[in-house]
């Protein structure tokens, strides 16, 4: 497999990790369109299973803010218990395994939090970062569009769930694609991400 150009942003399931970040109980009620960014997360998850992308999980101070919220379809994934405000610390030892690795594609919360912290680490590590713009959100919406701006900024990639799964599985022929078409049949639904972008947004130009 050829590597992809940097500037491209292209993604291989070969060279891919999920990450999912911190999608628990005590954040239920107060992040916005929470529902929905689960669904999204849990869809790119069933992809990564059905392609054998890996996934990694973390849980922010669980102790305090429970466990992972079941709708997410995680059974099987070992949640990493963190309390810095970035995945990369705690998924150290997944990524240093990994010398293939080229894309991680981020879902979860909060977005300037947790998600902004772990797209730089990664970056930083030279990776390309792949946000599922879908399957991030915030208590507050200002700060989500503030976050997802910073993050493409520095050079991370702002995905919808759709596009991400179409580029990995790359091909209607792909042996998998009949069950990959099953899960993308509806649409994602609505995470306000239209009021987000809408108009003359200068933050996105």
């Amino acid at each position: 497999m050829a590597a992809a150009r940097p500037g491209l942003g292209r993604v291989h399931p070969g060279s891919s990790i999920l990450f999912l970040c911190d999608m628990q109980e005590k954040f239920r009620h107060g992040i916005a369109y929470f529902p929905q960014i689960v669904s999204v997360a849990a869809r790119m998850l069933r992809v990564a299973r059905l392609l054998g992308v890996p996934a990694v999980l973390t849980e922010q101070y669980p102790q305090g803010l429970g466990p992972t919220v079941p709708e997410l379809g995680a059974e099987g994934l070992r949640p990493l218990s963190k309390t810095c405000f970035s995945m990369v610390p705690a998924a150290r030892q997944e990524l240093d395994s990994r010398p293939q690795l080229q894309s991680v594609l981020l879902c979860g919360i909060e977005a300037q939090a947790c998600i902004l912290n772990t797209a730089l680490d990664l970056l930083d590590r030279g990776l390309q970062v792949h946000v599922v713009a879908d399957a991030c959100s915030s208590r507050s919406q200002v700060d989500r569009l503030v976050a997802l701006a910073r993050m493409r900024q520095s050079g991370a990639f702002l995905c919808s769930s759709e596009g991400l799964i179409l580029q990995l599985v790359g091909d209607a022929a792909h042996p998998q694609f009949k069950e990959i078409q099953k899960i993308i049949k509806e649409p994602a639904p609505d995470s306000g991400l239209l009021g987000l972008f809408q108009g003359q947004n200068p933050l996105f130009s």
